[in-house]
């Protein structure tokens, strides 16, 4: 049996900002079918981007599709795979299944309620898509196959089975691979928007699983990780809802035997709650998570609103001040400026509009909550402002009239909080003379793009045309309301065009003309003799 996965998911990381990703879902069924004894030479892998671009013959006997998203947001290169594009594959020869979050409904964006899906052609997997397929290779029909959740005992096999996937991506080396520890919610009641209490009770998956995982992607020639997929990383193997360090030590101190050469190995989700409610076990963790990490590391905290009535209304867990206390403990571990020019660990912040209960007073407690956090000095990676998606058997199902009534007033709100917060923030995050390292180069349009591999990394604009796919490091010299502006180091004066040159903090326009009439230098010292240039700038140039 010959076998291709497209890969049309893009998670949540991906739409803020995650460069080159590979989700646990490729490689969970690629280990499942190399289970049931196909040959992994017979299992291919591509993107939908991949497709897009390549409009290579596509015989396969069975072609698995990975699609929907929970979280609506914006790209910079790979977008999700489109409904429209979901029917052209139908036509395609072999047995057609689709699987992943679109199980829970299609939607392409915020604001919207997801719809069901019904392709004539594919057989939708109704639960975990990796068990469907596992099931299905046994000779039957998908018509008779059980729809079932996948247990933590087969991905553990399954998860190790299927590393060798990741070298089919069209970015390997250079792909971000997600690991899950869990997921479900531990909580007896849930936040009226949320997908995470289908999934049922949190089924903690054994450490030496995860770490087993992790050596078969390092075999294979993985070296960027993020502990991603879960709702509360500081809740993993909690006992009796108490947070557990010693098991975070252990999936950590893990991680990195089996990957001892690892470039990145970030984090995702923590619950405000846990953090304000069990401060000594978290400020252990956020510690544990700083010693075994990679600096430019976020929390991301899911505060959704600042408004005591919406909170009510939705089941909300986390208070203004319970989230305010979570990201004063955050930056007491993490604030730190690491080897990669970024601080250690920082929260970063979710906010979710449309919820019910919200009025015009809702923007404006949000936004205060916001300027309390930047008066008081403290440091927040980056704030994720969208609409509410919602889902079929969740309380917001039927609840989406808050979006439309209140679009012109989000924009407006949106537009506020990245000029008078985002902007400063960044500032303070990165100031002009930071210094970032391993910027690889993405894309070209006018200007050049590129990002560090991270969990949330800020996207660069290098006003230069440079090569695609190279590791830079990169001088901030500018910044914008989500971005910066750098120059790659050293810098060669000699080259750099005119306009550029005033970009440098420390170098004015008189300086500026000096270094335009002493073109060539030989040196630094031919600089400092020729010209009035002096500081650290100095330490940058060639």
């Amino acid at each position: 049996m010959r076998v291709l996965i497209i890969d049309g998911y893009v998670d949540e990381p991906a739409c803020l900002g995650v460069p080159p990703y590979m989700s646990p879902y490729p490689r969970y069924i690629a280990g499942a079918l190399v289970e049931k004894g196909i040959q992994k030479e017979d299992i291919s892998y591509r993107t939908i981007d991949g497709i897009r671009t390549r409009r290579e013959p596509l015989r396969f006997d069975l072609v698995v599709i990975i699609a929907g998203m929970t979280v609506p947001g914006k790209y910079l290169r790979s977008t999700p795979i489109t409904l429209k594009e979901i029917k052209e594959l139908s036509h395609l020869e072999g047995t057609k299944i689709i699987g992943g979050p679109i199980r829970l409904g299609f939607g392409e964006e915020g604001g919207s309620s997801a719809k069901d899906f019904a392709v004539p052609g594919i057989t939708l997997a109704k639960k975990d898509i990796e068990a469907f397929v596992y099931d299905f290779v046994d000779g039957k029909d998908t018509g008779s196959v059980a729809h079932r959740m996948r247990t933590t005992s087969e991905i553990g096999r399954w998860g190790e089975k299927g590393a060798f996937i990741i070298t089919q991506h069209p970015d390997y080396p250079h792909v971000m691979c997600e690991l899950e520890t869990y997921r479900g919610c531990p909580r007896h009641s849930h936040c009226s928007f949320c997908t995470e209490p289908f999934y049922g009770k949190p089924d903690f998956r054994e450490i030496g699983d995860v770490v087993n995982e992790v050596s078969g992607l390092y075999k294979n020639g993985a070296r960027y990780f993020r502990i991603g997929r879960q709702p509360d990383l500081f809740m993993y193997r909690s006992k009796k809802g108490i947070p557990d360090p010693d098991a975070i030590e252990e999936l950590y101190s893990g991680i990195r035997d089996a990957a001892p050469d690892l470039r990145v190995l970030h984090m995702d989700n923590a619950n405000p709650v846990t953090i304000s409610k069990y401060p000594d076990e978290s400020r252990k963790i956020a510690g544990i998570i700083v010693k075994y990490h990679t600096p430019g590391d976020v929390a991301a905290l899911g505060m959704e609103s600042a408004d005591p009535d919406v909170i009510l209304a939705n089941d909300l867990k986390a208070t203004p001040d319970e989230v305010f206390e979570a990201i004063k403990l955050l930056n007491e571990a993490g604030a730190a400026r690491g080897v990669n020019g970024l601080p250690e660990l920082l929260p970063g912040i979710n906010f979710v509009h449309g919820l019910k209960g919200e009025t015009k007073r809702t923007f404006e407690l949000n936004f205060e909550f916001l300027k309390k956090v930047l008066d008081n000095g403290l440091m927040v990676r980056r704030v994720n402002i969208r609409q509410v998606m919602t889902f079929a058997g969740t309380p917001m199902q039927g609840h989406d009239e808050l979006v439309r009534k209140h679009k012109e007033l989000f924009l407006r709100y949106k537009d506020r909080i990245r000029e008078e917060i985002d902007l400063p923030m960044l500032r303070r995050v990165v100031p002009v003379g930071t210094l970032l390292k391993d910027v690889r180069t993405e894309i070209f349009d006018k200007i050049t793009f590129g990002r560090q591999l991270a969990t949330y990394p800020l996207l660069v604009g290098i006003p230069l045309k440079l090569e695609l796919g190279r590791s830079l490091d990169i001088l901030v010299t500018d910044h914008g309301h989500r971005s910066i502006t750098g120059l790659p180091v050293p810098i060669d004066l000699n080259s750099l065009p005119t306009k550029l040159l005033t970009s440098l903090a420390g170098i004015d326009n008189k300086q500026a003309a000096e270094i335009m009439r002493g073109r060539p230098f030989r040196d630094k010292e031919d600089i400092m003799k020729r010209t009035s240039i002096r500081g650290w700038i100095l330490d940058h140039i060639v």
